[in-house]
């Protein structure tokens, strides 16, 4: 009985150590990830593709399952003459960028990153196409990736806005500042107007006796709320709020496309893109694919594109709460 003590004791001190252990490492990986990821951003990298070597391979994969040997041979002799005819001349480069939005514009601190990155070789004989997709969101944040992009504009580099599937509401406020905006056929243009909507539970929580208590300073410090009692006054002074808004949209879009007619296309609607041609919200309906595939006959065509790195445990981590069997 004493020896199955003293080995119950053994195997208990031996459990209960590693239990320690194992609370010490998956507490220092908890402070690794939180302090990893408050250092995400920082560790950012720019990636650099030269599209024209991409075309070019694509075409030498057609050309060599198509051509006869012969035809092949002509091909590969005029294609080191062009390669060292271009090595002798100095082409302007164009800079593809990426902007997939949401509600809240979150890309729009890795298109600050990119702009700034391509300020600090950009020539003003160089060309920014930005591949914009968005439905829109918040004024702010919208407000700043315009900002981000008036940039390019300030430096007096084309900027050109291609636009493949929707650009509106703030997307269409981006849009708008540049030198050219081109549509597909399709594409969803324009929704020059602002939203706002929230539910009102004041009724449902008197129903069940439950005081909704809100203590402000300023008459208009909250005008709508969502648990307290909306007045008249408070509607009123949001939906003036809003109508400012657009007011400020309106005035932004005048201004950098001064040809559109706003009475016209700042009612909230949105266009198809050959109806937005129509009426001056885009210059030309073309995609983005054919746009930089012809510019590579002419220019070297640059893709660029910012990510935030994540150090590897807190990528690691990521995967196994994704993988199946978790939840």
């Amino acid at each position: 009985m004493i020896e199955f003590f003293s080995e119950y004791g053994m195997f208990l001190a031996k459990a209960v150590t590693l239990v320690v252990a194992v609370l010490v490492v998956v507490g220092g990986i908890v402070m690794l990830v939180r302090r990893g990821d408050g250092l995400a951003e920082s560790r950012g990298r720019l990636e650099v593709r030269h599209l024209n070597e991409t075309y070019e391979k694509m075409a030498e994969t057609l050309k060599t399952a198509t051509l006869s040997k012969k035809a092949l041979k002509h091909y590969h002799k005029e294609q080191k003459a062009r390669e060292k005819q271009r090595a002798k001349t100095e082409r302007r480069r164009v800079f593809a960028l990426k902007f997939h939005g949401d509600l809240r514009a979150t890309a729009v601190s890795s298109l600050g990153e990119e702009v700034t990155a391509l300020l600090t070789i950009a020539q003003p004989e160089d060309e920014v196409v930005l591949r914009l997709e968005s439905t829109g969101g918040l004024v702010h944040a919208y407000g700043l990736a315009a900002a981000q992009l008036l940039r390019i504009r300030d430096r007096s580099i084309k900027l050109t806005v291609a636009v493949d599937k929707v650009a509106a509401s703030g997307g269409y406020m981006m849009a708008c500042v540049a030198n050219q905006i081109i549509a597909a056929p399709f594409a969803i243009v324009g929704s020059i107007g602002v939203v706002a909507q929230l539910p009102n539970f004041n009724r449902l929580l008197k129903r069940h006796d439950v005081d909704f208590e809100q203590f402000t300073a300023g008459e208009f410090k909250r005008t709508v709320t969502l648990f307290g009692e909306n007045s008249e006054p408070g509607r009123r002074k949001f939906q003036e709020e809003i109508e400012d808004t657009h007011a400020l949209f309106k005035d932004f879009v005048k201004t950098h496309r001064p040809r559109i007619d706003l009475d016209q296309v700042a009612t909230g609607e949105h266009w198809y893109g050959a109806r937005a041609l129509a009426s001056g919200l885009v210059d030309e309906l073309r995609t983005s694919d054919d746009y930089l595939l012809t510019a590579s006959t002419e220019a070297d065509v640059y893709e660029v594109n910012y990510t935030g790195k994540k150090p590897w445990l807190a990528r690691w981590l990521a995967q196994v709460s994704t993988a199946p069997g978790h939840s």
